[in-house]
């Protein structure tokens, strides 16, 4: 009784098609890796490096029907200028009031409390962003 081979000699007809595949996927999957690092790198300078005025709120206050009292905490570059958007919520989600607060003085660190009014009593106060000018 023979063995029977189901395999072709090893080295005598070539590469298979497979081996042939599987090289080109790791060759275009090493590729978009390089790319997709070098894309997250590119994000993440930007953000950490160019951003020159970031803020978060510590807390906020609803006073009345009429009123928050937001506190901010902003970082920026000692010369920097701009502006942070606040936004306060109703309950149903509904934008009750908006502030613009003006970005100017010549620290690198402002801890200040800013009131927005609003239209209706709120539930919520949110940071939009900060654009430097």
């Amino acid at each position: 009784m023979s063995a029977v081979r189901e395999q072709l000699p090893e080295g005598r007809y070539g590469r298979s098609a497979d081996e042939r595949a599987d090289r080109k996927l790791k060759i275009v999957g090493a590729v978009l890796g390089t790319l997709f690092l070098a894309l997250m790198g590119w994000f993440g300078w930007y953000y950490v490096v160019d951003s020159k005025i970031s803020a978060e709120i510590i807390k906020f206050d609803v006073v009345s029907d009429r009123e928050v009292q937001v506190h901010l905490e902003i970082r920026k570059d000692d010369d920097a200028q701009g502006v942070c958007t606040l936004r306060s919520r109703a309950e149903d989600g509904a934008e009750v009031g908006r502030k613009d607060v003006r970005i100017d003085e010549p620290v690198g660190r402002i801890d200040k409390v800013y009131a927005v009014r609003t239209t209706a009593r709120a539930t919520s106060a949110e940071l939009i962003g900060c654009t430097a000018r």
